[in-house]
């Protein structure tokens, strides 16, 4: 059973920095794609940012590549996500997630979540 805990989320002032965390237990993720959505209040759930098991990445729009990096640790089973000069509009939700297979940018296609953890950015 794939099991996902999320780490790392808080309050941050605009131009800060975060790190969030994400630990998978279960079977071998060597075909596993893992990475992060986020979901904002009242709005829909968007894919942020994913990692392949041999380091590719996706990022869901050119404003969180160029601020966002994610990256994974094979031996431990971890995706991180570093996130500088964050924005108020980062302020979300994020979830860690896992699929099988390449990375998918619908949550649909997302067979495991986190619990998520609270980003809020002040101005």
């Amino acid at each position: 059973q794939v099991q996902l805990v999320e780490s790392g989320g808080g309050m941050v002032q605009a131009g800060g920095s975060l790190k969030l965390s994400c630990a998978a237990s279960g079977p071998s993720f060597r075909d596993y794609a893992l990475g992060w959505f986020r979901q904002a209040p009242g709005k829909e759930r968007e894919f942020v940012a994913f990692i392949t098991w041999g380091g590719t990445t996706v990022y869901g729009t050119d404003s969180v590549e160029d601020r966002f990096t994610i990256s994974r640790d094979n031996t431990k089973n971890t995706v991180t996500l570093q996130m500088d000069d964050l924005k108020v509009e980062d302020t979300a939700v994020y979830y860690c997630a896992a699929r099988m297979g390449s990375v998918m940018g619908s949550d649909k296609y997302y067979q495991h979540w986190g619990q998520g953890t609270q980003v809020t950015v002040s101005s």
